[in-house]
């Protein structure tokens, strides 16, 4: 019998748990520095203590800068077969988490099988699956419908859930006044919006709040608190909507906290690159400091087939400025379900941002893969080179298609390479060029 119940709970205690160790060491960080970050909401270990199989992550803007990648069926992309491969491409290419947004078929099963034989996080938005669950329309379902889907979530083993807790009836009336261009783009967002709408009740997830906590507290289950009201173009960044939203959702953080259940903050959304910056501060203060997971930011809204890299750039002065977690995008975006090609570009330009804050805001171990990475390009060490490579794969197919003459040069430069001259010239060597 565990003497706490989430790993908030332990680490107020004192109590050190194998998690927390595994955090440590991966983040190279003693448990005694990790602890108290724990303790204060400032890192979350997304660990429910029915997934037996996770590899546990710390999830906080002074630790590495994780990576989810959203996956899951639809009616007109229903193979769990194909969506359970790219779960596996995504966590050999160092995916953190998965997130199943399953919108089809038998869900339970698929996300029974995530949570026994995936090793990485596991996060779902219960409100989609409540639908599919229980096979009615949306405003047939009740409150109490709502709460036992996240509980079923809880249940099977899911460490994170996504609840759009923040939005209220008075949210209503201000989408009506203030006339956003794209209004609300968050899926789960718009479906707890429209159930408001059409029962005339209050937002469940917001009204019986407390019991959520409860469910959350007795499995270990992190609250992803998230942003209904997110800007879906940059029209409509750090608007009353948004803001307004946050400032909730900084109340919510604080209600989680002192049952010890542990949260993450979802974010922006499409924002012009000079507003991210004060966007994280904001989040930062609003809700003491827990950790900012953010869908993007996309920072311009007319790259359809692009946005992986729209995305990228966003995400990367987003982590810099304090985001602790960066859902990827892939060229699919706003057109299509990705497939696993899609999948592998999203995972790689996150991945690339991801890296590019952790050196920026000075992340133990951030910058010795590109202090290695320059010893070998110094000595023409291709395999070295590889070694160090986020992809390596891509890296050498590319090397190998367009073969050099001379094995220590590339076909760009031949030998007008300057690694190659200054080599020789510092050696003493003659350089022949002709």
């Amino acid at each position: 019998m565990r003497e706490y119940a989430t790993q908030m709970e332990a680490a107020r205690k004192g109590i050190v748990t194998e998690e927390m160790k595994m955090v440590a060491e991966k983040e190279k960080m003693t448990v005694e520095e990790l602890m108290p970050l724990v303790a204060s909401g400032k890192v979350a270990i997304c660990a429910n203590k029915n997934h037996k199989c996770i590899e546990p992550q710390g999830v906080g803007s002074m630790l590495r800068t994780k990576i989810n990648v959203n996956l899951g069926v639809s009616r007109d992309c229903k193979d769990y077969d194909v969506e359970m491969q790219k779960v596996m491409t995504a966590v050999e290419m160092g995916a953190d988490a998965i997130m199943d947004l399953s919108s089809h078929g038998d869900t339970t099963e698929f996300r029974r099988k995530l949570t026994a034989e995936c090793p990485a996080m596991i996060g779902t938005v219960p409100v989609y699956d409540s639908v599919i669950h229980y096979q009615r329309d949306l405003d047939t379902l009740t409150a109490k419908d709502f709460i036992d889907v996240v509980r079923l979530h809880a249940q099977d083993g899911v460490d994170f859930v996504t609840l759009h807790c923040g939005i209220t009836r008075k949210t209503i009336e201000q989408i009506k006044k203030h006339k956003r261009k794209m209004n609300i783009v968050s899926r789960g967002g718009s479906l707890v919006f429209a159930w408001m709408t059409m029962t005339g009740e209050e937002n469940p997830f917001y009204e019986y709040y407390d019991e959520i906590l409860d469910i959350c507290r007795e499995y270990d289950v992190t609250i992803s608190l998230g942003d209904a009201c997110r800007p879906g173009c940059l029209a409509d960044a750090s608007d009353v909507c948004q803001i307004e939203e946050l400032v909730r959702l900084g109340e919510l953080t604080k209600r989680a906290w002192e049952k010890d259940v542990q949260v993450m903050v979802e974010g922006p959304g499409h924002m012009p690159m000079d507003q991210i910056a004060a966007n994280m501060k904001m989040q930062q203060t609003i809700c003491q400091g827990a950790p900012f997971y953010v869908l993007g930011p996309l920072v311009t809204d007319i790259a359809p087939g692009y946005d992986h890299i729209t995305s990228a750039i966003g995400g990367a002065i987003a982590a810099a400025s304090g985001a602790a977690f960066l859902c990827y995008v892939t060229p699919a975006e706003h057109l299509a379900l990705p497939n696993v090609e899609d999948v592998k570009q999203g995972i790689m330009a996150s991945k690339i941002a991801a890296h590019a804050a952790d050196i920026a805001k000075g992340v133990r171990g951030a910058m010795e893969q590109d202090n290695r990475m320059a010893e070998a390009r110094h000595a023409l060490d291709w395999e070295a080179q590889w070694a160090c490579a986020l992809d390596p794969e891509t890296a050498r197919k590319i090397r190998e298609d367009r073969k050099p003459e001379q094995e220590d040069t590339c076909s760009m430069c031949g030998k007008f390479c300057a690694v190659r001259s200054m080599n020789k010239a510092l050696n003493g060597e003659h350089i022949d060029i002709l």
